[in-house]
């Protein structure tokens, strides 16, 4: 027959207590590692916010500048327009009409592909300006994440 020894009470009392501080110290850094957790959540998405923001900011800016660019060829290209259109009433013969028509046709294309070349580099470099900050971001997320796997 298998006997058991009981545990006398104050041993019994004080494997009690141990087993409680042991639970009590697990919670207390599971609680610890939570509320570090959260405030590194915290932070991290403060600084998504931030970046989101400066990509609007200057995706703003980008545009009123463009917005400011195409105003101001627009402008350019009607004084010119409209100076074309005087000099017709100055023209004595067909030919020279046709000159006069055939130089503004010719300076406009080429006025055009000029503006639309600036606009597309100027699109391009606020496209890259505006990513930046997200790109920054995705990348410190991406370094996290590995380090947390690992």
């Amino acid at each position: 027959m298998a006997t058991t020894v009981p545990l006398k009470p104050k041993a019994a009392a004080e494997k009690v207590q141990n087993m409680i501080a042991e639970f009590n110290d697990r919670a207390k850094s599971a609680f610890e590692k939570s509320v570090k957790a959260s405030e590194e959540l915290t932070e991290f998405t403060k600084g998504n916010m931030e970046a989101f923001a400066t990509s609007a900011k200057t995706a703003a800016k980008g545009a009123e500048s463009i917005g400011q660019e195409i105003a101001d060829y627009s402008k350019k290209s009607f004084e010119t327009a409209s100076a074309t259109f005087k000099s017709f009433t100055t023209v004595k013969t067909p030919t020279e009409l046709f000159q006069i028509q055939s130089d503004f046709a010719k300076s406009s294309f080429d006025s055009a592909i000029a503006e639309a070349s600036k606009l597309s580099e100027a699109w391009l470099k606020i496209a890259g300006d505006v990513i930046q900050p997200l790109s920054s971001r995705y990348a410190l997320a991406a370094e996290k994440f590995k380090s947390n796997a690992l």
